[in-house]
C-alpha cells in the first residue's frame, strides 16, 4: 500500500513567477521565530494568517512567497525575535503541532521554515562569495557576480523495515527518547543507488544483511531538508551487531511487544504500523 505522507504540502502549488496584482490584496501569512511558528489560540487554532502582519503592527523580515493556495499567494516571514508575540498567539515547532492543527497546516509550517532557512542559507554564493538574490522565475537564488544559480538542498535519505518471519528489526539511537525504538534510516552518499544504500545502511547500522528491496513511499522531511524515501526488505542473514554509534541498541520485535514507537507524523510510524496491519 503506497504512503500518503502527512507532512507533503497538498494545498499549495509553487506557481511562478509570484503574482504581482492579487484581486482584493488578499494574501495568506505563516509568521515565524527562528525555528518555530506562530499559532492562534482558541478552539481551532491555525497557523495561516489572513491579516497582513506588518498592518498588525509586527516587525517582519525576509518575507518569502510559497505558491498559491487556490488563487491567494501565500508568504512565509520572519518576527524580530525580540518582538513581543501578538495576543492569542503563541510560537511552536511544526512537528510539535502534529494532532493539533490540520495535517495539510502542519505541512505548510514546516514548509515555510524550510524556505525561510533555505533564504537565510544562501545569500552568499558559495562558489565566490558574491551576493545572490531570488529569481522570480522559479525557486532559486541567482549569485550576482559568476551567475551560480542555487536550488533548495534536497538530502535524500533511505528509512527501511526489516522483516524476518513474524518479527520486525527495530533499534534505538541514542538521540530518541527514552524507551524510543524505531526503523534504521540513514543518508545516500554520492554515486550510490538507493539498493546500495539500503543494504549499506543495513549492515553497517545493525550488522545484517537483507534481500527482496520493495519500495514504501516517501515523505518530504524538512526538518531542515530531508526527502526520506522508504523501503520494506527481508532479513537474508547475520546476527544483530550494534555499531555503538548510530545505533546503542537492537532487537527483533513481534506485533504484541512493540516498544514505545516513532511519531505518528513520521514515515518510520507508517512503515511500522503497515507491517502491523499485515499490509506489508
Amino acid at each position: 500500500m503506497p504512503h500518503t505522507p502527512v507532512i507533503s504540502v497538498k494545498t499549495l502549488v509553487a506557481t511562478f513567477p509570484e503574482p504581482e496584482f492579487v484581486p482584493g490584496g488578499d494574501r495568506l501569512w505563516i509568521v515565524t521565530r527562528g525555528p518555530a511558528v506562530m499559532v492562534s489560540s482558541g478552539p481551532e487554532p491555525t497557523v495561516i494568517m489572513e491579516k497582513d502582519p506588518s498592518s498588525a503592527g509586527l516587525a517582519i523580515g525576509g518575507t518569502q512567497y510559497l505558491g498559491l493556495m487556490g488563487t491567494i499567494p501565500c508568504y512565509a516571514t520572519g518576527l524580530a525575535s525580540d518582538a513581543k508575540v501578538p495576543e492569542g498567539y503563541s510560537f511552536s515547532g511544526a512537528r510539535e503541532l502534529f494532532g493539533k492543527i490540520p495535517d495539510d497546516e502542519v505541512a505548510l509550517a514546516a514548509y515555510a521554515l524550510r524556505i525561510l532557512d533555505y533564504d537565510r542559507t544562501t545569500r552568499f554564493c558559495g562558489r565566490c562569495g558574491a551576493k545572490t538574490r531570488s529569481l522570480k522565475t522559479e525557486r532559486a537564488r541567482l549569485c550576482t557576480d559568476c551567475n551560480r544559480i542555487v536550488y533548495p538542498r534536497i538530502s535524500p535519505a533511505i528509512i527501511v523495515l526489516i522483516k524476518k518471519g513474524d518479527e520486525v528489526l527495530l533499534a534505538r539511537s541514542p538521540r530518541f527518547p527514552k524507551g524510543q525504538y524505531s526503523v534504521i534510516a540513514g543518508f545516500v552518499e554520492p554515486g550510490e543507488c538507493l539498493e546500495e544504500t539500503v543494504h549499506r545502511e543495513v549492515l553497517e547500522e545493525v550488522g545484517v544483511t537483507v534481500k527482496n528491496i520493495r519500495y514504501f513511499g516517501s515523505e518530504p522531511w524538512p526538518f531542515p531538508d530531508s526527502l526520506m524515501l522508504g523501503f520494506v526488505v527481508d532479513h537474508a542473514g547475520g546476527e544483530i551487531a550494534i555499531d555503538n554509534n548510530e545505533i546503542e541498541d537492537a532487537g527483533w520485535f513481534c506485533r504484541d511487544n512493540l516498544p514505545i514507537l516513532p511519531s505518528q507524523l513520521s514515515i518510520s510510524r507508517a512503515l511500522i504500523e503497515a507491517w502491523h496491519r499485515h499490509e506489508i
